[in-house]
């Protein structure tokens, strides 16, 4: 049915087009004839008017004669000639007249009876003025005058029933003419009320049907979407699940390797650790995957040295050539900045698996990195990358599927060199989540080429004459005298955080709950700079730095803080204003090059509190320690101070989230989503918790994922909260 209807409403539509057109030209012949028939009334009526005016104006001129005559009153040439000149008016007008050629022998006889009753009227006159009184009334009598205006009334009489004639088959074919266009208007109306309301029923129709089509897709998107979460969660967990003992497993490896055995007992203990290495890079892979494909795949942006990156690949996997006997070199332009910003980790990931690769599929000859200096590139400077092998090479064919999900170039390549077709699709998206490009150059049998240009900041800390605390006697340190900060931030243990660092650098500072409370403080005090936190509550950091900005007028410096590390935020921050950004959680050196290249001075002069004892390290399965340690310098009171408010907060938030998910308050949920990512980040938590949280600050999930997140972030909480409680006791 549904066929048909597609070819028959296109049918109905055009005839009932075709018969509107049809009938809308015929109630236009209609109308116009009806227009046609008015104006005809019209003349007839002026012609009857113009006869009247015309018979009055020949009994004027008689009876003026008549008087004339009678009282014997002197006249003067031109006594009648403007009654004449009227009258010959009206007979022009009369023969001009539309229609006027039906009555042209009428007309003609009366333009020569009205002569000869001027040319009578005339002569009776010339009579009174040469003969006298008495021949004039004589012609009077003779009645010719009287005559002449009997003959003109009939002739007008005449002319006017003609017309009358003429103006009644006018008013009746206008009357029709009416009727039937009034007739026509409303078969028009008619049909175009029914094809209305035929169009209306069906569009309702097929947007019923269509709504009806979209609810079930959506229902069917939200479906696969939270499939597709719970795979990629699954994914994620279990990966790094795996990955927990299977390092366990390589480190236990190493330790045997130290210890006196036999060759058998070598040769078994080798073909664990090449397994297990095989292993941890497919896990790993999977992990990457899964963040990449959720969106969860952070860019972060810190100073890096990209020699120093250079060279730990050349540490990494310098052995592997050398055991293959090939040659790995590594090249650079002169005039590549030192110091670049950007995600260090992710470049040194991609070269991991590109050198990796080159290495694995070259028997012979060499292996080279190249750095390249592309120039600029609206504003970042351009680092080229290339990769180049002297091994097999790739079929060009096949070059350009070696970028996809789980393809390799050669299905015989899996079986001789493992892999999981992975590396190569996560490098691509590395490099795009960069806004970098990847291309490669490949023949068969002299080796490829993998070309890479990505965008970094040149940072300005290389251009600075000072330099970060290095612990080492005699170096420069830094110093700042008589200068203040002011800390927006909400969170307690970034606050403690925050103080205890600046503290440290002999910095004074206040601290402000929000953005109101720092635009306050800056009405009241001088700072020098501003640490400022991008979520909070009541004013944003984001709406305090424009209004500092933008009302205040103030060009204090200002650092944002944030935990959002993905690709973009940076631009964001300078665009409301602030100076320079640095995401969460934060490295002391990080900060205080940042602090010192604002507000800095140097010295030679050691700090004090660079000369604390260390306390004895811990190990544990679920916290990390490296970062409370590099921040406290061994200062135990500062990590007695934060692990206790890390043991309450924790619980707290997790609480708050729960009951705030039951209240169907998103907004509280999105908060302390937030709120948690800077709670966890000091014992090195955020690798793991990010995604999770990540996906509760998105808000918007059904009951199943909610619960299914909530769950899985609130029992590994849990156990790092009671390894928390271990290391708080080792205090006492």
């Amino acid at each position: 049915m549904n066929r048909y209807l597609r070819y028959i409403i296109p049918v109905v539509f055009i005839i009932a087009v075709l018969l509107i057109v049809f009938l809308q030209f015929i109630s236009n012949r209609s109308i116009n004839r009806l227009v046609n028939g008015n104006e005809e009334m019209l003349n007839g009526f002026e012609i009857n008017n113009t006869l009247r005016n015309l018979q009055n104006g020949v009994l004027t001129m008689e009876s003026k004669v008549k008087g004339t005559v009678i009282r014997g009153a002197e006249i003067n040439d031109g006594h009648i000639a403007n009654e004449i000149s009227s009258l010959n008016k009206m007979l022009d007008s009369l023969s001009k007249m539309p229609g006027s050629n039906l009555i042209l022998p009428q007309l003609a006889m009366l333009r020569d009876l009205v002569n000869r009753k001027i040319n009578t009227d005339t002569q009776i006159l010339d009579t009174f003025r040469l003969s006298g009184k008495v021949f004039a009334e004589n012609i009077v009598k003779s009645n010719k005058d009287k005559q002449l205006t009997d003959s003109i009334r009939f002739v007008c009489n005449q002319i006017d029933g003609l017309h009358r004639n003429k103006v009644i088959a006018a008013m009746k074919e206008a009357d029709y003419n009416g009727l039937q266009a009034k007739t026509l208007g409303r078969i028009i109306a008619i049909i175009a009320i029914l094809a209305s309301l035929f169009t209306f029923t069906y569009i309702a129709f097929k947007v019923k049907e269509q709504q009806k089509l979209i609810d079930r897709l959506n229902i069917s998107e939200k479906k696969a979407n939270t499939a597709v979460k719970i795979k990629e969660n699954f994914l994620s967990n279990m990966s790094h699940e795996i990955r927990t003992p299977m390092n366990a497993i390589l480190g236990f490896t190493a330790l045997l390797y130290k210890k006196q055995m036999d060759e058998s007992s070598k040769e078994y203990l080798q073909a664990i650790k090449v397994s297990g290495d095989n292993l941890l890079t497919i896990i790993n892979d999977i992990l990457d995957l899964s963040k990449i494909e959720s969106g969860m795949m952070r860019i972060e942006k810190a100073p890096f040295k990209i020699r120093e990156v250079i060279n730990t690949i050349k540490d990494m996997l310098g052995n592997k050539a050398v055991e293959k006997n090939i040659s790995l070199q590594i090249k650079s332009d002169d005039n590549i900045p030192e110091i670049l910003e950007g995600d260090a980790v992710k470049l040194t990931q991609i070269l991991v698996n590109l050198v990796g690769n080159a290495i694995k599929f070259t028997s012979k000859g060499m292996v080279s990195v190249q750095l390249l200096n592309k120039g600029f590139q609206k504003h970042n400077f351009l680092l080229g990358i290339i990769v180049s092998d002297t091994g097999m090479g790739i079929e060009k064919m096949q070059q350009t599927q070696i970028f996809e999900r789980f393809q390799q170039a050669d299905d015989t390549i899996t079986r001789q060199y493992g892999g999981t077709g992975l590396g190569l699709s996560i490098v691509k998206d590395l490099v795009q989540l960069q806004n970098g490009t990847i291309n490669v150059e490949s023949e068969i049998g002299k080796g490829s080429s993998f070309i890479l240009s990505i965008p970094y900041t040149i940072s300005r800390m290389q251009t600075h004459t000072t330099a970060p605390f290095t612990g080492q006697t005699g170096n420069p340190f830094i110093i700042f005298e008589n200068k203040r900060i002011l800390i927006a931030e909400d969170n307690e243990i970034n606050q403690l955080l925050l103080k205890h660092l600046l503290k440290e650098w002999n910095l004074d500072y206040d601290i402000a709950l929000n953005g109101n409370e720092a635009i306050e403080l800056l009405t009241q005090k001088n700072f020098d700079l501003i640490l400022m936190d991008l979520q909070m509550p009541e004013m944003d950091g984001y709406t305090a730095t424009k209004h500092i900005r933008e009302v205040m007028h103030l060009k204090i410096p200002i650092i944002a803080i944030t935990a959002h590390a993905m690709a973009g935020e940076r631009e964001k921050c300078m665009g409301f204003g602030m100076n320079e950004y640095i995401s969460k959680p934060l490295r002391e050196t990080e900060l205080l090059n940042l602090i010192l290249y604002f507000i800095g001075k140097q010295t030679t002069e050691m700090p004090n509190v660079m000369k604390r004892n260390t306390i004895p390290q811990f190990s544990f399965a679920y916290i990390q320690l490296d970062y409370l340690k590099e921040l406290s310098q061994g200062n135990i009171a500062f990590e007695k101070e934060v692990t206790s408010q890390f043991i309450e907060a924790l619980p707290n938030a997790l609480s708050v989230i729960k009951s705030a998910w039951e209240c169907n308050n998103l907004e509280a949920i999105r908060q302390q989503a937030h709120n948690l990512k800077t709670i966890i980040s000091i014992f090195g938590l955020n690798e793991k918790l990010n995604p999770w949280l990540d996906y509760l600050e998105q808000g918007n999930l059904s009951q199943e994922l909610f619960t299914l997140y909530f769950n899985l972030l609130h029992e590994f909480c849990s156990k790092a909260l009671d390894e928390a409680r271990q290391f708080y006791q080792s205090f006492s």
